[in-house]
């Protein structure tokens, strides 16, 4: 029980931060799962795996509220997107096949280097400069296949990716945003499919569907959805790049954590 209730936990404050300051959840899920997993016992073998797949899997949900947001608003630029599809599908996929065949322990080392990547973004205020016109349907499904087999390792959205992409492609910051929430739903979809097809048949815990833990599922995605508007409300009432500021430096001992933990 009181697991279950660390999961609505743990989804009430992923939901939470990522309204309040516009970042993946996944950055947020993927530690604390596989830290909560470690606490149960689960077979240290596959815990990443599973709080991988758990997380794209909890995204799915999240991002179909996001994407309905940002469309109403207009902010879905609808013709990139379709060009840059095909290569986050492929790529997403492809990148849990990769992880399916990658330890814990490597997958712990790319996972903490990817969130000390993230937080010195966050800490630097880094904004890429528009200095490109977006380019044709080769170079985007390209660089679609490169987003997704990232977000795939990392369990992501791909927002951390992808909005750097567009952004240095001369979308403006508004539309970037709202773009890469409509490609976070492919992302989760096409990465949670891989993660489940390729974890069938593996001695994983009860509950598990592939690498997806079915309990984490239901208590994140349950305590985020209501959450996560309300994050957006406090976006205009607290200072949120401060808070930015705190979180890169929360993410900085969470990464060393993974870091050391695979050493």
């Amino acid at each position: 029980m009181t697991v279950y209730l660390l999961y609505l936990a743990l989804g009430a404050v992923a939901g939470v931060l990522a309204g309040l300051l516009g970042i993946g959840g996944g950055l947020i899920i993927v530690p604390m799962l596989s830290f909560t997993f470690a606490m149960q016992g689960m077979d240290p073998a596959y815990i990443l795996h599973l709080a991988l797949g758990t997380s794209l899997a909890s995204i799915i949900f999240t991002s179909i509220s996001s994407l309905r947001a940002h469309h109403k608003r207009g902010g879905v630029i609808w013709p990139v997107f379709w060009k840059i599809i095909p290569g986050i599908l492929i790529g997403t996929y492809f990148g849990s096949w990769v992880a399916s065949h990658l330890s814990t322990s490597f997958l712990k080392i790319f996972f903490g280097l990817f969130l000390l990547y993230v937080a010195t973004q966050m800490l630097l205020g880094f904004k890429p400069k528009a200095s490109h016109n977006l380019p044709g349907s080769p170079i985007m499904i390209g660089a679609g296949s490169i987003i997704g087999i990232f977000s795939s390792l990392v369990g992501i959205g791909g927002g951390t990716l992808s909005v750097p992409f567009l952004v240095f492609h001369n979308t403006v910051m508004q539309k970037a945003i709202g773009t890469s929430a409509a490609i976070g739903l492919p992302i989760a979809l096409a990465g949670s499919s891989g993660y489940i097809i390729h974890g069938l048949g593996l001695n994983l815990p009860q509950g598990a569907f592939g690498f997806v833990y079915l309990p984490a599922l239901a208590g994140i995605v349950a305590a985020s959805v209501f959450t996560a508007p309300l994050g957006a409300k406090l976006a205009h009432s607290l200072p949120v790049e401060r808070l930015k500021k705190i979180f890169a430096v929360l993410l900085y001992l969470v990464g060393l954590k993974m870091l050391l933990g695979s050493l």
